[in-house]
């Protein structure tokens, strides 16, 4: 039980790290594009392929190794969890599930989100 709270707790600081650099983001670039998503994908991306050997190298527990990605990383950018698991399976040769995990991800979100405007539109005619 000790584990999950404090995976809750990482998660909860990591969604509010992502929302304050979000914003700052918006605020300091516009909203032509998503720059404060870009930037807290990427930083995950870094940071997620950075502390999974890193803790592990250094003893971390498998409390704090989950603490830290799971939780705050997760709560953070999910888009990291995809990454190194993308990574990690062409890192061990094999690429042609890497690839299969890419194409069902992303085209299956599209899909997801798809369907999810269609549904939504039955509340009401435009996205907020």
């Amino acid at each position: 039980m000790e584990r999950v709270l404090l995976i809750s707790l990482a998660g909860a600081l990591g969604t509010a790290a992502r929302y304050l650099m979000t914003v700052a983001l918006a605020q300091r670039f516009g909203s032509t594009l998503p720059w404060g998503t870009l930037a807290v994908n990427l930083v995950g991306c870094f940071l997620i392929a950075l502390l999974v050997p890193a803790g592990a190298a250094l003893g971390w527990s498998p409390t704090v190794r989950a603490a830290t990605t799971v939780g705050f990383l997760g709560g953070f950018t999910t888009y990291s969890s995809f990454n190194y698991e993308t990574m990690r399976l062409w890192d061990s040769d094999a690429s042609g599930a890497a690839l299969l995990y890419m194409l069902l991800t992303i085209a299956g979100g599209l899909l997801a989100g798809w369907l999810g405007i269609v549904a939504g539109r039955q509340f009401g005619p435009s996205l907020p």
